[in-house]
């Protein structure tokens, strides 16, 4: 964060969730770093530990009387799989659910887009709960239903470029302490817009909180002032469109780093930390996308109530996100939808960055317990890889094959091939795991697993866990030379700040991991009493 402007902090959390003839039999398997939990139940779930702020986000609706309207376009999730004759994949946080009835038929009808038929609102309405189906509004906007609130300290020439783009919409600029206050209040006389002054600095969180106080539309939408939008209008009008589903408390849009000829600037552009990737989906705790930035974040006000937690300098927007997930509201990621978000302008201020996010790690850990773990991972999948990186591949088949045995059991008299099922769920999420996991470590512990590379004995193993947590993030990306030194400076700068974070914080929540249970019995994997 640059001291010439208030702007976005976020945190990149690595873990690594009357009816009608359509309804769905939440019989889950849990996410595919838990290939191995009971097929009944959900898992543990770490709701908010937060009591910071002055009063609770209110409760969504509830989903049940909240059916989708009929007529609502809607489109099956991108990672969603039919399996057999009545069972699907997928979802946030990933699981495996069974479709009675007909409603297999529906959800094929919706995997390419199709129409909510009259009947098919609860049905719907379930999938959509899950993360496995997404609806695509397209009402108009009336621009009287939104206040845009812009936090800023002294940053005028960046005010003024943003106040360029979102002329004819009702802003609220809050100046965070401007050591010259009087240009600013010009440059926001100059745009006809309200300007709310604090005398001293506190923060983004709190200078949002003072602007949503000095407004009162229903949608409020958060921008920093270093973000550049090319069509303000055309992004407004496509995330505020979402609100229409009653249960959606915040949206927000793909946040790339901006273009510029230096080397850092490339990198931001692809690698950039507000940036949670090509594909939209459901915000979870835990999932593909954990979290989203307050770059650009439009919040539906009931479900704001006090909004940010103004004792966080950083990581509130995570905090708010989660705190609103709890709560039972949707939280959705619109990866088709772009916006820029201008890069840090030295490399000091870029790396200081990082260690201001891996840094608000120990806070948030303090809030959100285990949500904050560095891995999340089953004790049975975190043996199998270590015992391939032991080169005792041996013990991993026997893993796999013993879960898949036991899954297979649990479906066998509901699925009508419920070796290919289990096949599936097992393997794929065995496979799934060991990058995410080698990510984490690279993500948290790479000085130390840096520092395992310089003994002879751990060397191979160290630089093979490190390279593959390493090259992970860029599996959809194409890679260039000079990203190679940038991310692993990002990953160390990050990994600087949750040591320094738990330092101050006195604790080591943020840097343990969250090692689950099993329903795999160690008897079951020595073959006592069970068959093979």
């Amino acid at each position: 964060m640059e001291t010439s402007s208030t702007s976005s902090s976020c945190v990149s959390p690595i873990s690594t969730t009357s009816s009608s003839s359509m309804t769905v039999s939440i019989d889950t398997v849990p996410p595919r770093s838990h290939p191995f939990w009971p097929v009944r139940g959900t898992g543990p779930r770490h709701a908010c530990q937060t009591s910071y702020v002055r009063s609770l986000i209110p409760a969504a609706p509830l989903s049940v009387d909240a059916p989708v309207e009929t007529g609502t376009f809607v489109r099956l999730d991108g990672e969603a799989r039919l399996l057999d004759r009545d069972l699907i994949a997928g979802g946030s946080p990933w699981r495996l659910l069974r479709l009675p009835g007909g409603s297999r038929r529906v959800a094929q009808r919706w995997a390419n887009g199709g129409v909510v038929r009259a009947g098919e609102g609860r049905f719907a309405r379930t999938l959509i709960q899950q993360g496995l189906l997404h609806p695509l509004y397209r009402d108009e906007l009336d621009i009287d239903d939104v206040d845009v609130v812009i936090p800023v300290r002294d940053d005028v020439a960046s005010l003024h470029s943003l106040l360029t783009q979102l002329e004819g919409l009702h802003v609220t600029v809050v100046d965070d302490g401007s050591v010259h206050p009087g240009t600013l209040a010009e440059c926001t006389q100059r745009f006809n817009v309200t300007l709310v002054r604090l005398e001293q600095s506190r923060g983004p969180g709190a200078a949002r909180n003072r602007g949503v106080e000095s407004t009162e539309r229903p949608l409020l939408w958060f921008l920093d002032v270093d973000v550049a939008l090319d069509n303000a209008r055309d992004v407004l009008d496509r995330l505020a469109a979402q609100f229409a589903d009653p249960l959606l408390g915040a949206i927000a849009p793909r946040v790339r780093g901006g273009a510029g000829s230096s080397i850092r600037d490339h990198f931001e552009n692809r690698f950039g930390p507000l940036d949670m990737g090509p594909v939209s989906g459901l915000v979870v705790a835990g999932t593909r996308v954990s979290y989203l930035p307050s770059a650009c974040l439009v919040v539906r006000r009931r479900a704001f109530a006090d909004g940010f937690d103004e004792t966080l300098l950083v990581g509130e927007d995570v905090d708010l996100v989660w705190r609103l997930g709890d709560q039972g509201w949707l939280v959705r990621y619109v990866a088709d939808v772009v916006v820029t978000h201008r890069a840090r302008g030295t490399w000091r201020n870029w790396w200081d960055q990082r260690v201001r996010y891996g840094a608000s790690t120990s806070e948030l850990a303090r809030r959100h317990g285990a949500r904050l773990a560095p891995l999340r991972v089953d004790v049975w999948t975190l043996l199998a890889w270590v015992s391939v990186l032991m080169r005792r591949p041996m013990i991993a088949a026997r893993i796999v094959r013993v879960a898949r045995h036991s899954l297979r059991d649990r479906l066998k008299d509901s699925t009508d091939d419920a070796d290919h099922v289990s096949s599936e769920v097992v393997t794929k999420g065995m496979v799934g795991a060991g990058g995410p996991l080698a990510r984490g470590i690279v993500r948290t512990y790479g000085p130390l697993v840096l520092l395992a590379a310089l003994h002879p004995r751990l060397r191979r193993r160290a630089l093979v866990v490190y390279a593959l947590g390493t090259a992970w993030r860029w599996r959809h990306a194409r890679v260039h030379a000079s990203d190679v030194p940038l991310g692993v400076a990002d990953d160390l700068a990050y990994a600087t700040g949750v040591v320094r974070g738990a330092w101050h914080a006195r604790s080591l929540q943020a840097l343990t991991p969250n090692i689950t249970r099993s329903s795999l019995s160690v008897r079951a994997l020595l073959g006592i009493g069970e068959g093979d």
